[in-house]
């Protein structure tokens, strides 16, 4: 009995003596505790060569020398940390590539046919003073006009767009603002008030910015700018609009809104002394007239820019009002007709 109640004494002892092995505290900084960590190491089973069993960093280099990590190319930075030369490779193999431009050669484009145009006229710009004024325009009774005649059109091989009908409208309102129709002589000190409308339109082609010319609108019907802007657009994508085609404009007409813009700040091309630049066309909530109810709108944002030399705000805002009136009453456009 005496002998078995020692050995179980001696047991137990093992027993208690293996837990608090198990959970012995292992010493070590935090630096030493990365290193391991970043090569996989237990830091249990290595022997602390420090004060009280603390293991170093010297120690982690010793197990990883042993087990092979480490060899004469491992890399040793100037903190003392280290990385095998295999690590290193592989963080390498995952840098992007840079290429340092020694071979790289800018290439030098002469600036030919609609481009040279367009510098010619963006330069001469810089004498102008501008003005710009914008305005908010209602497009929802134009849309439910256009969605009416645009199978009218289709039979006849016409694109009928938004913009035959602001063309006309400008046209309309130069009735009444025959200013806006004119070209300036700023050293005879004269301006010329042109009877015929000849409106050019920007174009965007694969050769660039095009602004061909719709010649006596006055003239012309909705249907008949339509007609006209369909084949100065086919020439224009084909790059055989002639420079005649792109002559004497007496004012312009941008539709930024075909690519996305709402708003922009058209450049007036001189000798004209103005130009109008239409922006997307966005469903948006407004209120009904004077009361509360919330209705559904599509509304456009209108820009124009003036030379203030000849324009003045009050005269360009009056302008505006009048083509608004036409755009936003598409059937009043009909009573001007011949």
């Amino acid at each position: 009995s005496s002998s078995s109640s020692s050995s179980s004494s001696s047991s137990q002892t093992q027993i208690d003596s293996n837990m608090n092995d198990s959970k012995k505290k292992v010493l070590a900084t935090p630096a030493v505790r990365r290193l391991s960590m970043e090569y996989r190491l237990d830091l249990g089973s290595i022997n602390g060569s420090g004060k009280d069993g603390r293991i170093l960093k010297s120690d982690i280099l010793t197990e990883l020398h042993k087990t092979g990590v480490l060899n004469d190319t491992t890399v040793i930075d100037a903190n003392h940390d280290v990385k095998s030369s295999a690590l290193a490779a592989r963080d390498e193999a995952h840098m992007p590539v840079y290429s340092d431009g020694k071979n790289l050669k800018d290439e030098i484009v002469a600036i030919r046919g609609y481009n040279r145009i367009m510098v010619k006229a963006m330069t001469s710009t810089l004498a102008v003073p501008h003005m710009v004024y914008s305005d908010e325009i209602d497009m929802s009774a134009l849309k439910r006009c256009r969605e009416d005649l645009k199978p009218i059109a289709d039979s006849r091989n016409i694109k009928l767009s938004y913009l035959p009908f602001a063309v006309k409208a400008c046209s309309l309102a130069m009735k009444e603002f025959p200013i806006m129709n004119s070209t300036i002589d700023a050293e005879g000190m004269t301006l010329t008030h042109h009877r015929c409308h000849d409106i050019g339109v920007a174009i965007d082609s694969p050769r660039g910015l095009v602004v061909p010319v719709i010649r006596n609108c006055q003239e012309l019907s909705v249907m008949d700018i339509a007609e006209e802007l369909t084949r100065l657009r086919e020439l224009a994508q084909i790059g055989e609009l002639h420079e005649s085609a792109l002559s004497n404009p007496t004012f312009s007409l941008s539709n930024i809104g075909s690519i996305g813009g709402t708003v922009m700040s058209p450049v007036v091309l001189p000798p004209q002394v103005a130009i109008g630049a239409m922006g997307k066309i966005q469903r948006l909530p407004r209120f009904v007239a004077d009361t509360m109810e919330v209705g559904e709108a599509h509304l456009m944002s209108m820009s124009w820019g003036a030379d203030h030399r000849v324009i003045d705000g009050g005269t360009l805002g009056r302008f505006s009002n009048v083509w608004k009136r036409y755009v936003e009453a598409p059937m009043a456009m009909t009573m001007e007709l011949r």
